[in-house]
């Protein structure tokens, strides 16, 4: 699976914004990461990124991450970002896309449960995450619906840990 920033580098100036242009990095050997960043824009949402060829998987979270299994969170999933974009927290310039604070809610690596490619093409992602606040098996499961917008929905739910 082939994975551009086009998407995200088209929405951005770079002469304005402090965000990364980013690189594709190609670092087999270190355990791929995840982060969540807190984001203050138009309305407030949590950015959940997983990093997978070189990019990072990207889902916007309305009511952020939850810890509790009985707690099902809308996932929209958006453009991939750079790697670089894991570190990123500061301020995106009023009239940017974007605008708003940024911050980082929590950080780790993350260890996918069978084959992610075909997880996304199924839309059905197990992995584990080994955060500061975020740990154990979590499941994002793909939304069915007829849907005007073409939105990828998906589910972001923590599995019970038996």
């Amino acid at each position: 699976m082939k994975k551009t920033l086009n998407t995200y580098i088209k929405k951005r100036d770079f002469n304005k914004t402090p965000e990364p242009p980013g690189a594709k990095r190609n670092d087999e050997n270190s355990n791929p990461i995840f982060v969540v960043q807190e984001h203050h824009a138009s309305h407030l949402h949590y950015d959940f990124r997983l990093e997978l060829d070189g990019v990072l998987k990207s889902w916007a979270i309305p009511k952020g991450p939850s810890m509790i299994p009985a707690e099902k969170r809308l996932a929209i999933e958006v453009e991939d970002h750079p790697i670089e974009y894991a570190q990123f927290h500061g301020t995106i310039p009023k009239g940017e896309y974007g605008a708003g604070e940024v911050y980082i809610w929590d950080k780790g690596t993350w260890q996918i449960e069978g084959d992610a490619h075909q997880g996304i093409k199924k839309g059905k992602l197990e992995f584990l995450l080994k955060g500061k606040k975020l740990k154990g098996h979590f499941l994002l499961i793909r939304m069915h619906s007829l849907q005007v917008d073409k939105k990828n929905n998906w589910l972001l739910i923590k599995k019970n840990e038996t």
